[in-house]
């Protein structure tokens, strides 16, 4: 990673508004002239992409929570080589719509694919290119679900359809995973209006990279 690029992830549950406030706070930094890649997980390069297809449509019980884990992986693998790493390495800034706090939240902890899978695959494909920040978005999973099934084109609610107990189960997964890394995770109460979550994002980053 270049002197002054910046990794910047956003995660949460359905409907947080994450994707909304990733785009927000990339055009915050393009105002203030900072060079900056926007992208997302799964996805963001070309086999990313075509994997993303396989995992966001579909029944809710098309794949296991071991085959979403490896598949989540191979994006990454090919997300970072092609997308994510080039940027740091270019001195730009990378804000990412989710990465793999997701597949721990998710997969691991709410699929039971299990932590030791997670961390082994964590070791051979991220390596050490970890977020200087994590945003995590939280709301109440029935009105992240109502927020999400509001949404025009529901052509990827694959993750949507599972059940409720399941997105609870994700809530608390990303809770306890920003209890412990409490200095790259900032837990954000997306129950709010957009304008003010917008506002303490920009508040967080600011303070964190950008004041003098």
């Amino acid at each position: 990673m270049a002197a002054g690029a910046r990794f910047i992830t956003f995660e949460g549950g359905e409907g947080t508004g994450k994707s909304t406030q990733a785009r927000r706070l990339v055009k915050r930094l393009n105002g203030e002239k900072i060079p900056v890649v926007a992208t997302r997980e799964p996805g963001g390069s070309p086999g990313g992409e075509q994997i993303r297809a396989l995992l966001v449509s579909g029944d809710a019980d098309r794949w296991s929570s071991l085959a979403e884990t490896l598949l989540f992986y191979a994006a990454r693998d090919d997300h970072l080589r092609t997308t994510v790493r080039p940027a740091l390495s270019g001195g730009r800034w990378v804000v990412c719509d989710r990465f793999s706090d997701s597949t721990r939240a998710y997969q691991s902890l709410a699929g039971g694919a299990g932590s030791d899978l997670v961390d082994r695959l964590e070791q051979a494909v991220v390596r050490d290119t970890v977020p200087d920040l994590t945003l995590i978005l939280d709301i109440d999973p029935h009105t992240g679900l109502a927020r999400a099934a509001a949404r025009a084109g529901q052509n990827d609610a694959r993750f949507e359809s599972k059940t409720a107990a399941y997105h609870q189960t994700v809530r608390e997964a990303f809770l306890s995973i920003a209890d412990r890394a409490r200095e790259r995770c900032v837990v954000i109460d997306a129950g709010g209006p957009m304008a003010d979550i917008e506002r303490e994002i920009w508040a967080i980053v600011h303070a964190r990279f950008l004041k003098a």
